[in-house]
């Protein structure tokens, strides 16, 4: 009986079991990215045009991206507590939108359904947080693949959610909202108290690397089958049983990841954990030196005093006699401090690859060009995203669903797979992560031109799609690392607020300006040649129809302005990667044992 107490008590707090709850919130945390599928029946019953739609979707992406709340009430709410006033949020905001949108409540101004939307939405950033600040916590030292993996279930989660409403079987698209509202809701709340820190960073084993693979190899697989089945969906008139089969074979693939837990829990711990190393190189050197010190209070050394003191061309040694020499250098200063032979300088902040605060941060160039490399990469997908309802109907598509549920797909991968090549890049090469986002940014920037072209959109959501989905493996992973951990929340709840930013010019300005300017003068064509007929007609019964554009040139402006944006987001992205070189070889170079005991 003992002995399964305890396995029970391993199965509860294995960090494993942690992160694949984490999995399954993340799932229901891309609502927002169902806006393209939601947008045309609100449009159509509220009669909205696209500048009304276009600021619902800027409301959308402030509600998916501040969450300074959701980071302040981590810090004075247990984790749960935090889940649960985000899952609230959600089944309020878009409950009310459902009730508006079906006629069970009266219409309100558009201002009242932008905050209803911008409820509703925010609630992800509470379902967000919580994911990766436990995630991260639980695994420091994988960060590129955690963090990666969540964002991508978080990508995923339009995909999905698109799977499970076409079970309800209703004709009225209006249902996808209420199933937005109420299913998300109980997901969280089921959920709610296996997310948190469990002290991960001792429950390092072995088998953590073939777990990690495990979990890549079922992230492919339920891409493949989701692709696989809206492909067959789309072509094939199926029954309703048959997609209820698909939609049970959905579920058991999101469900095989537990069997990681299961196992370690199972399994006999034939090797005890290992406590994974949270302090940088740096940080053990000073240690190794205090403990050779006869007082043991020999000052803190950090990183910073030493970029400070040494000479600029150990910058340009090979990688191995660069170390030596920095290794070298810190010991001189332990060794001159011991003595009291020098003061060591003090610098009035943290130097990057420290803890950071927020109003810390800020002050650095680095943090800046993130953030704005994020706003004009991130803002044009979202851009598209936000805009992919109206965008496949000018294309002359009719289903708009697919092509939300293929972004969604490969929104994921990107995610996924940005988390794996840039995890790569710095752990093999010790190159700066942020090197990925910019190959990222180049491929967003061919996707753009394709829907410039007028070419295939099926290739372009593919290409932005992937691209915009890099962007959220790779920012987060990357304020860790030249920011800390201490602070994470906030610093990535601030870099978020580039999307709402980029939307609120791109889509909420730019892109519906165009698309309303295009639509009238098509109007304008149409009343000249009918000679007012169709004009007249309507005049007489009272209606009046919103204005929509037809073919490329509704959006085609707009995206070679998306495309030259993603050029010069790539640029500060190349900025940066040439800014912390430095940082990068230090957290993740090898040294050799010689350095770590020259004296």
């Amino acid at each position: 009986m003992g002995g399964l107490k305890r396995k029970i008590g391993v199965f509860v707090n294995s960090r494993w079991l942690v992160f694949v709850a984490a999995m399954w919130i993340q799932s229901c945390a891309g609502i927002g990215y169902l806006f393209g599928g939601i947008s045309p029946v609100i449009k159509s019953k509220l009669n909205y045009n696209q500048k009304q739609i276009a600021r619902l979707g800027v409301a959308k992406d402030l509600g998916d991206s501040v969450g300074f709340l959701a980071g302040s009430l981590c810090e004075v709410l247990p984790l749960w507590g935090t889940l649960l006033v985000g899952a609230l949020q959600n089944f309020l905001g878009y409950g009310m939108v459902w009730l508006i949108v079906t006629g069970r409540f009266p219409v309100l101004p558009l201002w009242v359904m932008c905050i209803f939307i911008f409820v509703g939405t925010n609630g992800e950033t509470y379902f967000n947080t919580v994911a990766l600040v436990s995630c991260v916590q639980n695994f420091p030292r994988s960060r590129g693949p955690v963090v990666g993996i969540l964002k991508g279930f978080a990508g995923l989660g339009g995909a999905i959610l698109t799977q499970i409403y076409t079970v309800i079987h209703s004709p009225d698209h209006a249902s996808l909202i209420f199933m937005i509202a109420v299913g998300p809701t109980m997901v969280v709340i089921g959920l709610m108290f296996l997310v948190r820190p469990v002290g991960g960073h001792r429950q390092v084993r072995p088998s953590d690397g073939l777990s990690f693979s495990f979990v890549y190899g079922v992230c492919l697989l339920l891409a493949a089958y989701l692709m696989g089945v809206m492909i067959v969906e789309d072509f094939i008139e199926l029954s309703h049983t048959v997609i209820i089969v698909f939609t049970v074979g959905l579920c058991i693939l999101l469900f095989i990841p537990i069997i990681i837990p299961v196992s370690l829990c199972l399994s006999p711990e034939l090797i005890p954990p290992v406590e994974e190393p949270l302090l940088y190189e740096a940080q053990n050197q000073q240690e190794l030196a205090k403990s050779k010190s006869p007082e043991h209070d020999v000052p803190e050394v950090i990183l910073s005093e030493v970029e400070d003191e040494k000479p600029r061309e150990v910058d340009l040694l090979p990688a191995p006699e660069r170390r030596k020499r920095i290794a070298q250098l810190q010991s001189k200063l332990f060794q001159a401090a011991a003595e009291g032979a020098v003061r060591i300088k003090r610098l009035r902040g943290p130097h990057r690859g420290e803890d950071f605060t927020l109003s810390q941060a800020l002050i650095k160039a680095d943090f800046w060009l993130i953030f704005f490399s994020l706003l004009l990469g991130s803002g044009s997908g979202l851009t598209v995203i936000d805009n992919l309802g109206q965008m496949s109907h000018s294309l002359g598509y009719d289903n708009p669903h697919i092509f939300v549920s293929m972004i969604s797909i490969w929104n994921f991968l990107g995610r996924i797979g940005a988390g794996y090549f840039s995890e790569v890049i710095v752990r093999d090469h010790t190159y700066p992560r942020p090197a990925a986002m910019a190959i990222a940014q180049l491929v967003m920037a061919v996707g753009h031109f394709i829907i410039f072209m007028g070419w295939p959109m099926h290739v372009a959501t593919l290409l932005i799609g992937l691209g915009y989905g890099a962007h959220w493996a790779i920012v987060p992973a990357t304020a860790s690392e030249l920011f800390g951990l201490k602070k994470f929340g906030a610093l990535y709840n601030f870099l978020t607020l580039a999307n709402p930013a980029g939307s609120l010019v791109f889509s909420g300005i730019i892109t519906s300006s165009i698309y309303d300017h295009e639509a009238e003068k098509q109007a304008h064509d149409i009343h000249r040649r009918s000679q007012a007929t169709v004009s007249l007609f309507f005049s007489m019964v009272g209606l009046e129809e919103p204005l929509k554009c037809v073919g490329v040139v509704c959006f085609s402006l707009t995206s070679i302005i998306m495309a030259v944006f993603c050029i010069i987001a790539c640029a500060l992205s190349l900025i940066l990667v040439y800014r912390t070189k430095v940082v990068y070889a230090h957290l993740y170079g090898k040294p050799s044992p010689s350095s770590l005991t020259c004296q």
